[in-house]
C-alpha cells in the first residue's frame, strides 16, 4: 500500500521538486534526530531537525540544523535581526506550525515563518528533514529545498 502523501510531501510535488521518503519505526519512542539518523542509516550531519522559536518582537523564526547539534539562540537570533528568540512552549507547536514535535517539518507549515538553515547543509548534495510527520523523513537538495521555504543560511549551531 502507498504511503500517505503528508503536507510536506504535497508541497514539494506542487513545486516539481524531486525527493526520497525514508519511513522507520518509533513504537520504541526512540524519535529525537540522532535515533532517527540512526535507524535511517544516515549520516547525522545529513538529518536535520526543525525547531520553532519567538523572537523578542513577538514574530516566530524557523531554525533547521543537523541533529546532533545545538541550536545557539544568541547566533539564532543574530541570523534574524532579533535582540533573542527562545524556543516556543511545546503546546503551541500544532497550533503555530500544524504539526506535532517530532514530525515538524520546514515545508508546509500553516505559515511560511522566516526560516534559517545552519551553513553547514550548503556543503550537503542531500539533507533529510521532516516529512511532516513521526516516523517519515524526506530527502532532499539543500539547493531545492531552501528556495522552496524561503530560507537563508548562518552559523546557527553551538561550537
Amino acid at each position: 500500500m502507498a504511503e500517505a502523501k503528508t503536507n510536506a510531501m504535497r508541497m514539494l510535488d506542487r513545486a516539481k521538486i524531486s525527493y526520497r521518503v525514508h519511513v522507520y519505526g518509533h513504537a520504541d519512542g526512540k524519535i529525537d534526530g540522532v535515533s532517527v539518523a540512526e535507524k535511517l542509516g544516515q549520516d547525522v550531519d545529513a538529518v536535520y531537525k526543525t525547531l520553532v522559536t519567538r523572537g523578542a518582537s513577538g514574530g516566530n523564526f524557523v531554525f533547521v540544523i543537523p541533529v546532533a547539534k545545538e541550536l545557539d539562540l544568541k547566533k539564532a537570533a543574530k541570523a534574524v535581526g532579533e535582540k533573542s528568540v527562545a524556543m516556543i512552549p511545546v503546546a503551541e507547536i500544532n497550533r503555530t506550525t500544524g504539526y506535532i514535535r517530532g514530525g515538524c517539518s520546514p515545508v508546509g507549515m500553516k505559515k511560511l515563518f522566516p526560516t534559517v538553515f545552519d551553513r553547514a547543509v550548503e556543503s550537503l548534495p542531500a539533507v533529510c528533514v521532516s516529512g511532516g510527520r513521526i516516523g517519515c523523513q524526506v530527502e532532499v537538495s539543500p539547493g531545492d529545498l531552501l528556495p522552496l521555504v524561503r530560507a537563508k543560511t548562518a552559523p546557527i549551531t553551538a561550537d
